[in-house]
């Protein structure tokens, strides 16, 4: 993996040059501006459908003939893009990372890429011999969030899969891993926090926020449910997506208006700070962090008022993805419908009408 080597004087400066950029973002960004970073961009619905790249497999769906074809081929495996037509961080996965010539040419050289359409009844033969409507597969990977990719090796196991966008060096990190078979070895966290070690420096330098609960953090909810479902943000210092997070979703009205509805923490994952975890048992927060998987910064993790796991985000979010995801816990939409993508179109319905087609695949928010 690549590394990127720095000090803190350093670091600090980057992260006041990225403050810059985002307020200058903020005063007078064009509709479809975009960051060089791939992090800073407008994630409402598309107007426009999105394009494939052309080199992209042409499929019949019979996923298993596409990974034997990679295999023969000389290629490590099989990526399939669980996307919709609408979703502007799928837009940004085609247009930032796949036009990216490093990231195309290994892509291409180590997999063959084969696309799904997340709402499409149309039938699809799974790698390991199933046939059902990519609808139902992608429901059964638990993509709740678009762009999905799961990377299956040669045996046709899965070796990686990520839910949402990732900017380009992360991105080119799970490439490698899954292609370099890091994945035989050691779990992607583990993998990259190894990767990012030269990245990281002493904890603190957090953004603060009033609505986060000042420590000690004692989230137990095992004995006894809490009034409040709980929000756990997963951040670190001199962190420019952490930056991003701070001066454009939550500084919206709404949002905050929403987070009144939660129990908000705030943990520097890779600080020794202690607490009560949900389900009763004492711990840190780097700890917590590596127990729960977490990899990316910032990761916000939702739990219901007994401690139990809802949903994460653990990829880019902006204001309209995050706004839905708060609206999902807190309406408890996912008693009845655990699959958030799903509750989305379901919600879209109730609240605009019948959809049409469209209007359907606009729900990746």
């Amino acid at each position: 993996m690549t590394r990127i080597i720095g000090h803190r004087h350093a670091a600090s400066c980057y992260r006041l040059i990225a403050l810059l950029g985002v307020f200058a973002m903020l005063t007078a960004p064009p509709a479809d501006a975009v960051s060089a970073d791939g992090l800073q961009f407008d994630d409402t619905p598309l107007d426009e459908l999105l394009e494939h790249p052309s080199w992209f497999k042409e499929s019949f769906l019979d996923l298993d003939e596409d990974l034997n074809e990679a295999i023969e081929a000389g290629k490590k495996g099989l990526i399939v893009y669980f996307g919709q037509r609408r979703c502007a961080y799928c837009k940004m996965l085609m247009e930032v990372n796949f036009k990216t010539p490093d990231i195309v040419t290994y892509t291409k050289r180590n997999f063959d890429v084969v696309a799904i359409d997340i709402w499409s009844p149309e039938e699809v033969t799974t790698p390991d011999g199933e046939t059902m409507s990519q609808r139902e597969y992608s429901i059964k990977l638990g993509t709740n969030f678009t762009p999905s990719l799961v990377f299956y090796d040669a045996e046709g196991r899965i070796a990686l899969r990520l839910r949402g966008y990732y900017p380009p060096y992360q991105f080119r990190a799970a490439l490698e891993y899954a292609a370099d078979d890091h994945y035989l070895r050691e779990k992607f966290p583990v993998y990259m926090a190894r990767g990012d070690s030269t990245l990281r420096f002493e904890p603190g330098d957090l953004v603060e926020q009033p609505f986060f609960s000042p420590p000690p953090h004692n989230l137990d909810r095992s004995h006894f449910p809490a009034e409040l479902p709980l929000v756990v943000f997963f951040e670190q210092g001199d962190c420019h997506a952490c930056d991003i997070l701070h001066t454009q979703p939550l500084s919206r009205r709404v949002v905050r208006q929403l987070l009144n509805r939660f129990e908000s923490v705030q943990l520097d994952m890779w600080g020794d700070t202690p607490l009560i975890k949900p389900d009763g048992t004492p711990s840190t927060a780097r700890q917590w962090a590596e127990e729960l998987g977490i990899f990316y910064a910032p990761s916000i993790v939702f739990f219901d008022e007994r401690g139990q796991e809802v949903i994460r985000v653990d990829s880019v979010v902006h204001f309209f993805r995050l706004r839905n995801v708060l609206n999902y816990v807190v309406s408890r939409g996912y008693l009845t419908e655990p699959n958030f993508l799903r509750w989305s179109s379901r919600t879209r319905r109730v609240l605009d009408g019948p959809p049409d087609v469209a209007q359907e695949q606009n729900a990746s928010r």
